[in-house]
């Protein structure tokens, strides 16, 4: 197969913004076109560089092809010559934060566990710059702020696993013209996910109503807002060195489970805000909404100068935020990992 050299190199300049590999990688791999092009180069670059390659597959059970797209991954395994590792989860539709929600944290989760028990460290997910740009517009839409727009990184960390994305600048009709060629020499095919054409999905909707006309009237739109992305998480980079800098100044407790309230007055209005957040996502808490962030806000303003207002207590993903003898609290904070 003639694979663009580029895509290749896009898995090098990617797993260089990671901590080194040690013999191992893995890709996370759908059955779709984007995560089983990613694995079949995966495949070429892991032999090139003598690291082991692992598959691995999340079956949701959430479609009546699902046993079907198990089997197409562990066809292609079988094809390439690398191990593969799957699982079944269960999706609780009621579990209150929506089923496209639940469904990608259960599929990390369990990523996580089955690259666990392999030791591999590092993994390789498929999305690509019409994921990205979509993303961008639904995170915008709904009200998200810089940290926010910059939408995924090349390389983050969940669960103690590497997730490494080389693919946010690859447009999708690049890995489409792959896959056709890969099927043509081997007769193995992508699976369709009948989801991305069902509306009642937030991302489906988007694609089917509004990026048509997207695409009709910006044809570079994907591209312009992949870059917007980068630039916000250059921005957010910016915003979270000076977050730092304004925290160490707080004088915090070691755990930096409390800080100074007095010191924090200092502080301009914005940086008082930004402060607050950058605490409160150091402790993987999900951030408040403005008008919870607000009201936070205006109690520390409120207090009495050393803070003895033990009327101050505000709860907060199952926490509390409390102010005593001039030293703003977060109570119960154990280990949570993300």
């Amino acid at each position: 197969m003639s694979a663009d050299p580029g895509l290749t190199n896009r898995i090098t300049q990617a797993l260089a913004q990671a901590p080194a590999l040690h013999g191992q990688l893995g890709v996370a791999v759908s059955g779709g076109i984007d995560s089983s092009m990613l694995a079949v180069l995966a495949c070429e670059w892991a032999r090139a560089h003598r690291i082991t390659l692992h598959m691995f597959h999340v079956h949701h059970g959430l479609q009546v092809d699902a046993d079907q797209w198990q089997h197409r991954v562990h066809d292609l395994a079988h094809q390439l010559r690398v191990p593969c590792h799957s699982v079944r989860i269960n999706i609780d539709p009621k579990n209150g934060k929506g089923m496209e929600a639940a469904a990608r944290e259960g599929r990390y989760h369990a990523l996580a566990q089955l690259a666990g028990k392999v030791q591999v460290s590092h993994m390789l997910l498929g999305h690509h710059q019409n994921d990205q740009a979509e993303t961008v517009l639904l995170r915008l839409l709904s009200g998200a702020g810089p940290h926010g727009l910059a939408a995924m990184s090349p390389v983050s960390i969940r669960n103690h696993l590497y997730l490494v994305r080389p693919w946010l600048d690859v447009p999708r009709k690049k890995l489409e013209a792959l896959a056709d060629d890969y099927a043509g020499q081997t007769g193995w095919y992508p699976v369709a996910d009948p989801s991305n054409q069902q509306d009642q999905y937030t991302r489906s909707a988007l694609r089917g109503r509004l990026v048509p006309e997207l695409d009709d009237r910006w044809p570079a739109w994907r591209g312009n807002v992949v870059r917007h992305a980068r630039q916000s998480a250059e921005a957010r980079e910016i915003l979270q060195e000076v977050a730092l800098g304004d925290f160490e100044t707080l004088a915090p407790s070691g755990d930096k489970t409390s800080f100074s309230l007095a010191r924090w007055r200092t502080l301009s209005p914005a940086r008082q805000t930004h402060v607050l957040r950058y605490w409160l996502g150091f402790h993987g808490f999900p951030l408040p909404s403005e008008a919870r962030l607000h009201e936070l806000i205006k109690q520390l303003r409120n207090l009495h100068a050393l803070g003895h207002d033990r009327q101050m207590r505000l709860h907060h993903a199952n926490h509390i935020i409390s102010c005593e003898k001039g030293r703003v609290n977060l109570l119960g904070v154990g280990k949570i990992v993300r």
